[in-house]
């Protein structure tokens, strides 16, 4: 397959592509290389996609035309939609940033898959999307009328955004909730980044909700897993089983990923210390504004499409960061280098 995927110098898009290339597709990447976190980081995953089968493309994608551009010359068979701007407390901070990438951005994708069929779209939403639905675990028919953050909204409008073009142009299309995706090369303003590098330097460590919040985190390898396979399962005519979110007027799903085996903060922190050899200072801290209490993924539907779940436990996934860590930052366990 020819798979143009948007966010590669991103986390999770550039794990994909270097899966997809492995598994000998062609790959053309789209990112913007935004100074949200660290470039650095982004060009060195950018360096290590680098070879045959690959090619990279840099402009934003709100740029007017220039997707749809870039859809003409490549002409995929597959788009995978991954580049936004992430992180919920930045939108507090910054929430045009969010309107710009994930709305603005994910319209000028979608014009271009107008433009250019595929045979099927997928695009990244979030679990953030529940916001203050107090039912869990999250299931992918609950209301979304609740978004606590603009990151939340952001993204429940490119949901909705997506599935008036795959009604409106029979675009094949499926929308995955991500639910805390975690691991080697992770962003550097996620929790288990910033503990690792706060504990390595001996600084203290700020745990929201006093440790007890919840999280279904999902280890990088297994979230491409479901996402490749998903490749292979565009909505069709008919559900494929009750649990499917299959749209009744347009070739359009939503599916989350996540495991379904939710962990609060506080024992992912005691795995980390335990993979660093080293304790953490804590500084127990109320919930900030935006975030929940507690995430958990509902999984039977992607269970059903693709007969697979992610499973690899935080007591596996955490050492395999750590150990990632030290090496792209030369960290020893006394912290020098971090």
């Amino acid at each position: 397959m020819r798979c143009l995927v948007t966010g590669t110098a991103g986390f999770i898009g550039f794990h994909l592509a270097r899966r997809l290339l492995a598994a000998g597709h062609a790959v053309v990447g789209v990112d913007g290389l935004t100074d949200y976190y660290d470039v650095a980081l982004k060009r060195a995953r950018l360096s290590a996609l680098a070879g045959p089968g690959f090619a990279n493309h840099s402009f934003m994608l709100e740029e007017p035309g220039a997707f749809a551009a870039l859809m003409g010359e490549v002409k995929p068979d597959i788009v995978v939609h991954l580049a936004a701007q992430a992180g919920v407390r930045y939108s507090l901070e910054n929430p045009e940033s969010y309107v710009a990438a994930n709305m603005v951005g994910t319209f000028q994708v979608l014009e271009g898959l107008r433009q250019h069929p595929v045979r099927h779209a997928l695009m990244a939403s979030t679990s953030s999307v529940y916001g203050g639905n107090p039912r869990t675990p999250f299931r992918e028919t609950d209301t979304v009328a609740t978004p606590l953050t603009i990151y939340a909204a952001s993204k429940i409008a490119g949901e909705a955004m997506a599935h008036a073009y795959a009604h409106l142009w029979r675009i094949p299309t499926t929308a995955f909730r991500f639910f805390t995706v975690y691991g080697p090369w992770g962003r550097p303003d996620m929790a288990l980044f910033l503990f690792t590098r706060k504990i390595l330097a001996g600084e203290p460590v700020e745990v929201f909700d006093h440790g007890r919040a919840v999280r279904d985190f999902t280890y990088i390898d297994d979230l491409v897993e479901s996402i490749v396979r998903l490749i292979e399962v565009p909505p069709g005519p008919e559900p494929v089983s009750p649990a499917d979110t299959l749209s009744p007027v347009a070739p359009f799903r939503i599916v989350n990923i996540g495991g379904g085996a939710p962990v609060t903060v506080g024992a992912m922190l005691d795995v980390l210390e335990a993979a660093l050899g080293m304790k953490a200072t804590r500084l127990l801290r109320d919930l900030p504004p935006g975030d929940v209490s507690r995430t958990e993924a509902e999984t039977r539907l992607l269970e059903d499409l693709i007969g697979y779940v992610p499973a690899t436990p935080v007591t596996v996934g955490i050492p395999a960061f750590v150990a990632w860590y030290r090496e792209h930052y030369g960290a020893s366990p006394s912290g020098a280098g971090a």
